[in-house]
């Protein structure tokens, strides 16, 4: 197949209007050093500062940088999702706009997803310049999704990624997700992911978007990814099991109780009404929560197969020639 670059750049910013003419051009100057034919998308989430003025100043000047500006801030995976829609390299890298990731790394990126025919190539950010209110809670998250997950990342949330086109456009990312990309494509059936130790770079502008709280959101997307991968083809086999259980159980509870009454009346002794104890009560409670998750699997199952539209954002303005 031909593609018409060879290399996507996809860049996610919000409020980066220092560092980006610096990004371009250090990303310009590697492309031409090695001959590659590339395009670079700019999506800006929202910034309320010049970010936009500037992408649009920079693709006036450089038919090979493009911009998307969305309405407003959406988040980081939102940018992705939208960069991964109209991006068109055969090799599609990511990297964040701060000047922490180095364009040095992008040939050897290229070369193991072009040659050594990786379908997912992350960063490993080995030597960090941040603080340990980062760099100990990153180690908790990673070593807790490499667990869940069963892929050996040692940085899940490097910013500074490879991947083959086709990787990028099946799949989507919403929400937090951004940081469980490699999960994601593992559960789509693109399992030859490898890793790069990259440099890390020290902030040279402004300050870091994110706060301790990414951290709580990121677990509990984690959670999230993991159930809706898993289910979301099937979602009754999930609450349909549960729902059987509990009912099963709930109706075991209840002849056993019954039965116990019959064999006490039968000997003469004096048995209390079914209706009397309270374990009767936990059976009823146990059928009626295993019918809701019956339902529940088949409302999921319907519009699972009745759900197709994609996630939209509403794009303000673009610059440069995009694909629609």
């Amino acid at each position: 197949m031909q593609y018409p670059y060879d290399i996507s750049v996809v860049v996610p910013l919000f409020n980066e209007e220092e560092s980006l003419p610096e990004l371009v051009r250090w990303i310009g100057r590697v492309m031409h050093a090695h001959e590659f034919s590339y395009e670079v998308i700019l999506v800006d989430d929202g910034s309320t500062d010049r970010s936009w003025e500037v992408i649009a100043d920079i693709s006036a000047e450089d038919n090979a940088v493009k911009g998307i500006s969305f309405n407003r801030n959406y988040g980081k995976s939102a940018a992705l999702n939208e960069g991964f829609k109209r991006c068109s390299g055969e090799v599609v890298i990511t990297m964040d706009a701060d000047l922490q990731d180095s364009p040095e790394e992008i040939p050897a990126l290229y070369d193991m997803i072009k040659h050594q025919k990786f379908d997912l190539v992350s960063g490993w950010k080995q030597k960090r310049y941040d603080p340990l209110s980062k760099t100990i809670p990153t180690k908790l998250y990673n070593g807790a999704t490499r667990k869940i997950s069963g892929i050996k990342l040692h940085d899940f949330n490097c910013g500074l990624k490879a991947y083959r086109q086709i990787v990028v456009k099946s799949i989507e990312v919403h929400g937090e997700m951004h940081r469980y990309i490699p999960v994601i494509a593992k559960w789509n059936g693109f399992t030859r992911i490898g890793e790069k130790v990259v440099q890390h770079q020290e902030r040279k502008y402004g300050t870091t978007k994110f706060g301790l709280e990414r951290f709580v959101y990121g677990f509990l997307d984690l959670l999230s990814i993991t159930f809706v991968s898993r289910f979301k083809k099937r979602p009754m086999h999930f609450f349909g099991t549960l729902g059987t259980l509990s009912f099963v159980m709930g109706i075991g509870i209840t002849i056993w109780l019954i039965l116990q009454k019959i064999m006490g009346a039968y000997r003469g002794g004096r048995v209390r009404d079914v209706v009397d104890q309270p374990l009767f009560f936990l059976a009823l409670v146990a059928v009626i929560i295993g019918v809701q998750l019956f339902l529940a699997g088949f409302l999921a199952e319907l519009i699972s197969m009745a759900s197709t539209r994609r996630n939209e954002y509403l794009i303000k303005d673009r610059v440069g020639a995009l694909q629609r």
